[in-house]
């Protein structure tokens, strides 16, 4: 009896939280494991209550967290949503994509910081998201210790895979969520991966190579068979009489589906993405004094010797064009003319000479003018460089360009004659202080230092240069040291590296 006398009066002392008669258990109460379970001897009750034990209950409570947008970096404030990876009541967990979003400079995907269900999306496709403001509410049991990453994944070559960063033990991992997946499913750690991609990216291949050796299993991989397309069977009787026949050249004309004259209602839209990066950049640029330079080169050399190489280019799956010949000459050149590869403050006070030639080429894309750069063009080789093109152009084709490859430029090429064109008037790109555009390849004739008349490949450059920092007579010298690399392709290997 007095041992009940105590217990009561510490269920007061606590302030009756507990009651032993009467126990109401709510919906939203655990029952605690038997641990945490408060026992007493049955012989002190067993004349007292009815009710001999208890279990004490907690309550869970889950948070909804406001995620949102943060700072991509490169002054952005705002971006235009392209894509949702999720939708209201999905579950996501860490590194999940959500979203991609379109900014004036890249394609970026953002992936979730927090375990949870997605509760509200606050934005509608093609809308405009703002830096520091929800995104999405995510639904958490609890706030976890979340490490200061970034939530922005610059979208990769992989078509719609979007990379994510994670940290682990100390060193960034990058690979798809489908790796990830993969991985987690074998249960395998990435930090234990090597990964063979692009900056070490762990690609699926990886980690079946790594399960292979852990099992000493043989895990082949599944590939798709490729289309070969039959060739068009050819009559050589029909083919000489085509050689012999003048070719009429075929009239320009406009398609009948495309309707002419057809009256309808005036559409105003806003500018978005690169037509809105263009309107500030082309601002700002038309404020710098320009002054052009042009020039005739003779391909002709360049085009046996590209002839030459581009099998060999081939064979390692590489496809070489005339671009990274202009490119290499280019740096060789601005090693000659520093001048031409920096950058001036906006007053115009000071001249930063950039040590790395990060040479932009000009892409026309199905959503505007973007000017990727490859980095470092002065420590790499022509393959590389080559190397690299084929993988800028295959991101820009597909809008998937990152921050990364549009950013940083030095010098740029704008080659003009792929669609069309002799000459242009090139507008620099701030804070670069010069840029060329490059006119299409013609068959023209030409007379040799024996006055001979012979069939030239011949194209025209367009330099622009910033006329307060450089002078008529520096571009035309580069211009020349240019020429010369690109007329006598063998005058290279003499400045390489």
């Amino acid at each position: 009896m007095a041992t009940a006398k105590v217990f009561r009066s510490y269920c007061r002392a606590v302030g009756q939280l507990l009651c032993v008669r009467h126990i109401r258990l709510y919906s939203s109460f655990r029952l605690l494991k038997a641990k945490y379970t408060l026992a007493f001897d049955k012989s002190m009750w067993k004349d007292h209550h009815q009710h001999r034990f208890f279990r004490t209950t907690v309550v869970s409570h889950s948070q909804i967290v406001q995620f949102k947008l943060s700072d991509i970096g490169e002054g952005i404030t705002e971006v235009t949503m392209k894509e949702w990876y999720v939708k209201e009541g999905d579950i996501v967990s860490q590194f999940d994509s959500i979203c991609e979003v379109q900014s004036d400079k890249a394609s970026v995907t953002i992936t979730s910081r927090y375990d949870g269900v997605i509760k509200k999306l606050y934005y509608n496709l093609d809308e405009i998201a703002y830096v520091g403001k929800p995104l999405v509410d995510i639904e958490t049991e609890a706030l976890k210790a979340v490490a200061s990453e970034e939530d922005v994944v610059e979208t990769p070559a992989v078509s719609h895979e979007e990379q994510t960063h994670q940290e682990i033990k100390g060193h960034k991992t990058l690979a798809t969520p489908a790796v990830r997946r993969l991985a987690m499913e074998n249960n395998i750690k990435l930090s234990e991966v090597i990964g063979t991609g692009k900056d070490d990216r762990i690609l699926k291949e990886d980690i079946l190579n790594y399960l292979a050796k852990q099992t000493g299993a043989i895990l082949p991989l599944s590939t798709k068979p490729k289309m070969i397309p039959s060739l068009p069977k050819t009559d050589p009787a029909r083919d000489k009489l085509e050689e012999k026949t003048p070719k009429i050249p075929t009239p320009i004309f406009i398609p009948a589906s495309i309707p002419i004259g057809v009256s309808g209602e005036d559409k105003t839209e806003a500018l978005a993405g690169f037509h809105k990066a263009m309107v500030k950049t082309m601002t700002i640029a038309l404020k710098i004094p320009h002054f052009g330079y042009c020039d005739e080169v003779d391909l002709t050399q360049l085009i046996k010797l590209r002839e030459e190489l581009k099998s060999v280019a081939d064979a390692r799956g590489v496809k070489l064009s005339y671009m990274p010949f202009f490119i290499k000459a280019a740096s060789l050149g601005l090693l000659h003319y520093p001048i031409l590869n920096a950058s001036v403050d906006e007053n115009c006070q000071n001249i930063t000479y950039k040590a790395s030639h990060n040479i932009g080429v000009a892409m026309d894309t199905g959503q505007g003018l973007v000017v990727p750069n490859v980095k470092n063009v002065q420590i790499h080789s022509v393959f590389e460089i080559a190397s690299e093109l084929n993988r800028l152009q295959n991101l820009g084709s597909t809008n998937q360009l990152g921050t990364t490859d549009l950013t940083g430029g030095t010098f740029t090429l704008s080659n003009i004659g792929t669609i069309g064109g002799t000459y242009a008037k090139p507008v620099i790109l701030p804070p670069e202080v010069a840029i060329g555009a490059l006119g299409r390849v013609q068959v023209l004739p030409r007379f040799n230092s024996a006055g001979e008349v012979f069939k030239a490949q011949i194209m025209n450059v367009s330099w622009s240069a910033d006329h307060r920092i450089i002078d008529g007579a520096t571009m035309a010298r580069f211009s020349n040291l240019w020429k010369s690399y690109l007329e006598n392709p063998a005058s290279m290997l003499l400045d390489l590296k």
